[in-house]
């Protein structure tokens, strides 16, 4: 997938999840991403944040040390 691709995806997510009253966002966007995400994907995540992870938001960032 590409890198742009992932970001706006898993920003999307980040956005979804910080709306929700009373949730802890990272935890529930690492489980959605955990849940819906293929591996490959999800190891490419991980690289691209270990990688300074440009363009993604703060929630993401956290949620993927928890993936």
């Amino acid at each position: 997938m590409s890198p742009d691709k992932m970001v706006r995806m898993a920003n999307q997510i980040a956005a979804f999840f910080k709306t929700q009253p009373k949730e802890d966002a990272p935890e529930r966007v690492a489980d959605h991403i955990r849940d819906y995400w293929e591996p490959r994907m999800r190891d490419q995540l991980r690289q691209y944040v270990a990688d300074g992870g440009r363009g993604l938001d703060d929630v993401v960032i956290r949620a993927t040390a928890r993936i």
